[in-house]
């Protein structure tokens, strides 16, 4: 199937800015110049047995050949695939530097997909080797052996309790390597190619079947120049920077990357649920997220009632008034001025040490960020810079950054990428860090690379009289009513979500006669509002049919939303008394729902709300 063609332009971006001179053009050579520029500087830090440890980068050099060496015995080739199947931690990153510089190919696997998805991407992918962290996700790679032909070995990196068949990996045991095999592994990283591809991500966004973009070293090199080029996330030698989102995912392997090349420390967070306390404890300077983290901050502050309510709702529109006002290049009156000091002094500056105390910089991706929640960060201190991108662009295609951005855009393109506005609305891309393809899937590379080589994004945007990009929606995610109207969900959605009463918000209304809405209750603290006005809350399916509760998740959402046009404003919401998580499939591992599947699990009561008849309809 040969590639589609090119559609019609709309709009172009701003000439191309030229991108540097890349001179460690493979994740190889990244890795050795980290190793010669700050060797004994500390690298990496991790939580072990309740205290915090640390190795420098020569340490690093050190366990990546003593595995690398084991891969080698075993006869590991160049080209050949080899899985990691587990959490963020330092092995992560020694597996994945170790299997590169024997030239080999990376398949990064989700430590909560469940055994039959990861046997689909081992499968697919004909990984020989496969890394995983603990004892549950080994128990995963048993339970699915038979079904991988190719499969040869699993490594565990804990010790204990691990199947009898896996290859038990202590690289803080063993000896260390001889010089040798230093150099001997030096010599074959260094021989690596540029277009060598580095790694297979599985993506299946919101919907679909899983493909396997192809990346290749050039692909992260590049991005890691840009990303220093550009600005987007300053990051000085000596820094400490907390790793948080899954290194499955390209948002954060690509940010490591250009955090090892910068000297920067970067610390592994015990997990998701430890971050606020490992914030204390680390005290980051640096740090990358996705909204869905500043929006529970957001609304968890913007949620508190009583007096204190009141102080911080009022220190938040102080603070909204100075941004907007230095977005807009104006001088905040002298009263203005006194009432942010004010503000700070009473409010902000609890929230900058509730992050840490010294964060300078947040870097937002993999959805839209609300404007009103980057604004609050913003007045706090603590600024976040939104940007975009894909896991097949590796991933950043543009992005805000201190000295010029736009709250409620994504940025500016990065340095050697050129985008494109389609006519349908769809945003195309060209630059060099712009997949190969996917993996054993040429018809899905045809349809997602055109004959001229722009990439297809799927999402729709526009660029503004400044050359800024603002995201829209996902093509797929727009709705057309029956009478033919289009709704792009996500930011009605967003906007409902900064409700500290709601999780998670869906707009259904594609080809039925009007819009309506998913509500998905944030427990926590609806069930602490009923609990203070005498409600039952042993049940969450009796809690979420009380009138009172109904009345007010029916204020948080539709009472939100009432400036927009008829068209698109929910008629019916249904509240739904459950939780979506990635453990369940109706999360992506970076928190985005996967629409098409909520829908399907909860059809007969989306059917309910148009037949508007019971089924939890409200």
């Amino acid at each position: 199937m040969t590639a589609v063609s090119s559609p019609p332009v709309r709009q172009t971006s701003a000439p191309v800015t030229p991108l540097d001179k890349i001179e460690r053009d493979t994740i190889t050579r990244i890795f050795y110049g980290g190793v010669d520029r700050f060797g004994g500087m500390e690298a990496l830090r991790f939580k072990r047995d309740g205290t915090w440890r640390s190795m420098t980068y020569r340490e690093v050099e050190q366990r990546v050949a003593r595995v690398a060496a084991a891969l080698d015995a075993w006869g590991l080739t160049p080209g050949d695939r080899v899985a990691i199947l587990s959490e963020n931690r330092p092995e992560w990153a020694v597996a994945d530097y170790a299997t590169l510089a024997l030239g080999a190919v990376v398949v990064t696997v989700y430590p909560t997909l469940p055994p039959d998805q990861v046997a689909v991407l081992l499968r697919d992918s004909g990984a020989r080797f496969i890394f995983v962290s603990t004892t549950a996700q080994a128990d995963k790679v048993a339970a699915i052996r038979d079904q991988l032909p190719a499969l040869e070995r699993v490594i565990a990196f804990d010790p204990p309790e691990t199947s009898a068949e896996s290859n038990v990996l202590a690289p803080f045991a063993n000896p260390e390597p001889d010089l040798a095999w230093l150099r001997e592994l030096r010599r074959r990283a260094q021989a690596v190619t540029p277009d060598s591809l580095a790694t297979i991500i599985y993506t299946s966004g919101t919907t679909g079947v899983p493909k396997g973009a192809m990346l290749t070293h050039m692909n992260l090199a590049a991005i890691v120049v840009a990303s220093r080029q550009h600005g987007a996330l300053p990051a000085e030698q000596g820094q400490v920077a907390l790793s948080f989102l899954p290194l499955s995912h390209i948002f954060e392997r690509a940010c490591d990357y250009y955090l090892w090349d910068s000297g920067v420390v970067i610390a592994y967070a015990e997990s998701i649920q430890a971050v606020p306390a490992n914030l204390l404890e680390i005290r980051p300077d640096v740090m990358v997220s996705v909204p869905r983290l500043f929006d529970k901050v957001y609304a968890k502050v913007m949620g508190t009632t009583g007096f204190k309510g009141r102080l911080l709702r009022w220190a938040a529109r102080v603070g909204a008034a100075v941004v907007d006002a230095r977005a807009a290049r104006r001088q905040p009156s002298p009263w203005l001025r006194v009432q942010y000091r004010l503000a700070d002094l009473l409010v902000f500056h609890k929230i900058r040490h509730l992050m840490g105390g010294q964060l300078r910089t947040m870097i937002s991706g993999g959805a839209p960020l609300s404007a009103t929640v980057a604004r609050f960060f913003h007045a706090a201190g603590l600024p976040i810079y939104e940007g975009y991108g894909l896991t097949e662009t590796a991933p950043v295609l543009a992005a805000n950054r201190a000295a010029n951005f736009k709250l409620g855009t994504v940025g500016l393109p990065y340095p050697g990428v050129e985008l494109r506005i389609a006519e349908n609305g769809e945003i195309l891309a060209k630059g060099p860090n712009v997949m190969k393809g996917y993996w054993n899937n040429r018809e899905a590379t045809n349809q997602a690379i055109d004959a001229e080589g722009w990439f297809h994004t799927g999402d729709v945007g526009e660029f503004d009289a400044d050359g800024f990009l603002r995201i829209t929606d996902r093509i797929k995610d727009l709705i057309v009513t029956a009478g033919g109207k289009k709704v792009a969900p996500q930011p009605i959605e967003g906007r409902t979500t900064l409700s500290p009463f709601i999780a998670h918000a869906i707009m259904i209304g594609d080809q039925r006669p009007f819009t309506t809405m998913l509500v998905l209750p944030d427990f926590e603290r609806l069930i602490h509002w009923a609990s203070e006005r005498g409600l039952a809350v042993a049940d969450r399916g009796d809690l979420c049919r009380q009138p009172s509760v109904i009345e007010l998740l029916e204020q948080e959402t539709l009472g939100r939303l009432q400036d927009l046009a008829q068209f698109e404003r929910p008629k019916r919401i249904a509240v739904i008394a459950e939780e979506l998580t990635v453990d369940s499939g109706l999360l992506t591992p970076t928190l985005k729902v996967k629409r098409r599947l909520v829908e399907h699990r909860f059809r007969s009561i989306i059917e309910s709300l148009y037949a508007g008849i019971g089924g939890g309809e409200h």
